[in-house]
């Protein structure tokens, strides 16, 4: 199956100049979403890792399904003010404005291994602010999984230029 056959491009959404990568067209195919969990999970059983996080709330989707289903321990990433108790928060720059990412201060042990599951990586400012807040929580960073990696805006290269490990289902160009 190709999952690419299964991505709605969008034009200027959600401003102009972007071109949208949209993952519902994916995720409403009982078929296309259940090989897209399977790939993620196959891709994450060659981790060593402890907890998974994803990236408020795209990567919610796919990261509750491979959390039951390897049975690992699920951390939500939120945007600010969206978490009831005390919270780390970084701010980052996205590719059209900015934003602040919090993950409860609770969430994660000293040292705990942490597999951040996304829908999609662009130019990477995300995903830098979801390890920076694993990091200052005391964790490490085991893997990214990225359902669709936007590959000329080089977010995903700039993650493995950094050290981190980095995996992608599909990709497409960013513009």
């Amino acid at each position: 199956m190709n999952l690419k056959d299964f991505i709605r491009s969008i034009q200027d959404y959600p401003k102009k100049g972007i071109l949208f990568r949209d993952i519902t067209t994916l995720i409403k195919d009982e078929k296309a979403f259940s090989e897209t969990i399977n790939q993620i999970v196959e891709r994450s059983k060659k981790v060593n890792f402890d907890k998974i996080a994803a990236i408020e709330s795209r990567g919610f989707v796919f990261a509750s399904a491979v959390s039951y289903i390897l049975k690992k321990p699920f951390i939500l990433l939120r945007k600010k003010n969206k978490l009831p108790a005390d919270v780390h928060s970084v701010d980052f720059e996205l590719e059209y404005g900015t934003a602040t990412i919090e993950v409860h201060k609770d969430s994660i042990k000293e040292n705990e291994k942490v597999l951040i599951i996304d829908d999609l990586i662009a130019t990477g400012g995300t995903a830098n602010a979801a390890a920076k807040l694993i990091e200052i929580s005391g964790g490490k960073v085991a893997c990214f999984v990225f359902v669709i990696n936007l590959f000329d805006l080089n977010g995903s290269d700039n993650l493995i230029k950094k050290g981190y490990k980095v995996e992608n289902l599909i990709e497409f160009p960013g513009h």
